[in-house]
């Protein structure tokens, strides 16, 4: 890495990222190189901790800086800089962009900007089948699906973006620090076929105040954003405040008024957000030229048409809800098929990709 990298690399972690007194520093030197040659009383007035000025001037900055780019290069991760040209375009425009950007996998996922999906951490069935199918259609169009990686409709997401395409995870922690943990197999899959990022340097701990802070990368990475179930004080909303602010798109899927899960998204929907039901729904709502890209990929007919199920098929996608996953009992004593052929059926839904499993042996259709 050059020196302009280095030095990017020891403000951010000097000044805890974009804080108020980075911005103070980089609005008086300009250069970020010339923060690291300037003398302790060039400081002046900036009123910053006297430790932070003598750890810049001493070197000690640089010093750990590049301490720390050791553990990333035998990490095998990317630090995308501010300055770097592989820094995502879109996420430089928002206020207080990250100065460093960790990455794990491919960074040519961030290149072009995303549309986020992002939701309640214990959706109801309806919830992961709108999110799987949202991400599934979008990214099998062409479009990176961008999500925070937490339980419930981030995961859902990413899945459904992996079946077709490319999705980026936003961490609230190191990159060498997965969390949620039952997540982490996730996160390995989304490296190996897009890319993980965090802003916070390697082995930060997931702390409940960084994720607030990571949710603005979410956004910042979009050309919108859809939030899909979500309670009235959720993550979800507050990632949909970020994206107002940065003049962002915000769209949400409509939801059952009696489910405390839709106030979140129904209460968007009032105050001016874009309904969604399907990928056509975003893509109209995306900025040209990306809304005429997207549209220009319209199938003329679904994969999965009628005229490629069986009898039996049909007859068990017929009697499969959108909104709940139901057990093989249940199933067999609707369709009246063996066992043996309900789970031929289901087998071959699966592979085309109109049901999905649920734990506990569970089958749900997928919208």
């Amino acid at each position: 890495m050059d020196d302009r990298g280095l030095c990017w690399l020891a403000l951010h972690l000097q000044f805890h990222g974009p804080s108020a007194s980075a911005r103070r520093v980089l609005g008086r030197f300009g250069p970020v190189t010339d923060v690291f040659r300037a003398a302790r009383a060039d400081f002046d007035g900036l009123r910053l901790d006297p430790a932070a000025i003598e750890a810049v001037v001493s070197g000690r900055a640089v010093e750990r800086a590049e301490r720390e780019l050791e553990k990333i290069g035998r990490m095998a991760y990317t630090l995308l800089t501010f300055d770097d040209p592989g820094y995502p375009g879109y996420l430089r425009e928002i206020f207080d962009p990250p100065f460093v950007l960790y990455c794990e996998g491919d960074a040519e996922a961030l290149r072009n900007p995303a549309v986020a999906i992002v939701g309640a951490r214990r959706p109801t069935p309806y919830g992961r089948a709108v999110a799987e199918k949202l991400a599934g259609d979008l990214a099998g169009r062409g479009c990176v699906i961008a999500s925070g990686l937490a339980a419930g409709i981030d995961a859902c997401a990413h899945r459904g973006a992996l079946q077709k395409g490319r999705t980026v995870a936003v961490l609230g922690s190191g990159l060498d620090v997965p969390y949620p943990w039952e997540n982490r197999g996730l996160q390995r899959e989304i490296a190996g076929r897009g890319a993980v990022v965090s802003e916070f340097p390697l082995g930060t701990a997931p702390l409940a105040e960084n994720f607030p802070v990571r949710n603005r990368i979410i956004s910042g990475l979009a050309l919108a954003l859809v939030v899909v179930e979500g309670a009235l004080k959720s993550g979800s909303l507050i990632t949909a405040k970020l994206a107002l602010t940065q003049d962002r798109e915000v769209m949400a899927v409509p939801g059952n008024v009696t489910s405390e899960l839709s106030v979140g998204p129904n209460g968007l929907i009032r105050d001016g957000a874009r309904p969604v039901a399907s990928w056509e729904d975003v893509a109209d709502g995306l900025p040209s030229p990306w809304r005429e890209n997207l549209l220009a990929r319209r199938e003329a007919k679904e994969e999965n048409s009628g005229a490629s199920l069986s009898p039996d098929e049909r007859r068990l996608l017929d009697e499969l809800p959108v909104d709940a996953a139901l057990p093989i009992d249940e199933l067999a004593e609707r369709t009246g098929l063996s066992v043996s052929a309900l789970l031929a059926s289901l087998l071959g839904l699966e592979l085309k990709g109109s049901v999905v499993q649920r734990p506990g042996k569970e089958f749900q259709r997928r919208i």
